[in-house]
């Protein structure tokens, strides 16, 4: 099956109350853990790629595995820009094969963000390539970005439909109190459901996206910092508050720090217990398993897109 857009996919998780789960990848191990879990549970499957994680691994590198894991697994995979911050970036994706680019003027004004992303928009649409916008900021760190919880801001439902109808984006990130990275609250974790549901009134049957919205499970916390790593006060955003969203208007949901956390420890744990240790298959076979099972975990139980092929 050749890569896919994210059109029909979302269309079905908008009309049925459910996401689809978009996974940040940088190398074999972390593709195979994700789409071998997606294949189990007979899910489809938005794989990411950052601008730091293209220029780790090179573009032809992903594009071969990303080839390899559609011949491997059969399913309806979109291969997907996280956060571009450039019409060059973008184009040089779609130009590569991506199906699907995210252009982030988050942080320009609204009418240079309405001006960047659509032109964006117009050369990806006439390459069959649907875009993502953002509006909102959100906190954190993680890879390129970093936004101070001073400089982050909740998403302006005034501005929405203004944003969607001048640039013709395809989706839309928005901040509702996700933030990127595993140091994500000094409160109680909240998500504003009331801007979603503005939103959603606004923007009827459009679907919406959440950037940092890993759960941060604590019980790769605790190995990571058993093992010598320091990772206090660490916690994500709840997975029944992404289950809810989920069942809204949120038709695609990023996770990226879950799987660096699942495979840190993974690997930190088995070099503990075997300090000989030299061969990489012996600590990526578990690595991968670690993701494997954390993708799997978030398919069902957070995502609901199991069985929706």
């Amino acid at each position: 099956m050749p890569l896919v857009t994210t059109t029909e996919m979302f269309k079905k998780a908008y009309d049925n109350g459910y996401a689809i789960g978009a996974f940040n990848v940088n190398n074999m191990e972390i593709i195979q853990g994700i789409t071998e879990a997606a294949k189990a549970n007979n899910a489809p499957l938005i794989l990411q790629v950052s601008a730091g994680a293209r220029r780790y691994a090179k573009h032809a590198y992903l594009m071969k595995l990303v080839e390899a894991a559609l011949e491997d697994t059969d399913l309806p995979i979109a291969l997907h820009l996280d956060h571009g911050d450039s019409f060059e970036l973008c184009k040089s994706c779609i130009d590569g094969g991506f199906t699907s680019v995210m252009i982030d003027g988050s942080h320009l004004s609204l009418e240079e963000n309405i001006k960047l992303t659509k032109q964006v928009v117009d050369y990806a649409h006439d390459h069959g390539v649907v875009v993502e916008g953002e509006l909102g900021r959100l906190a954190g760190v993680e890879d390129e970005i970093n936004v101070s919880e001073e400089d982050s801001s909740y998403t302006d439902p005034d501005d929405v439909q203004e944003f969607v109808e001048k640039t013709g984006v395809d989706s839309l990130a928005i901040a509702i109190g996700t933030s990127h990275g595993a140091f994500k609250f000094t409160g109680e974790p909240r998500l504003r459901f009331d801007i979603l549901e503005e939103v959603e009134r606004r923007l009827p049957g459009f679907p919406i996206v959440l950037h940092g919205a890993s759960s941060v499970p604590q019980e790769y916390v605790e190995i990571i910092n058993k093992y010598g790593g320091e990772m206090p006060g660490a916690q994500g955003v709840p997975e029944e508050m992404l289950r809810k969203a989920a069942s809204m208007s949120v038709c695609k949901i990023n996770i990226d720090s879950d799987i660096r956390l699942a495979m840190t420890a993974s690997i930190r744990k088995f070099m503990a217990e075997n300090p000989g240790a030299f061969d990489p298959r012996q600590y990526l076979a578990p690595a991968r398993d670690a993701i494997r099972t954390i993708v799997g975990h978030k398919i069902v139980n957070v995502l609901g897109c199991n069985d929706k092929i």
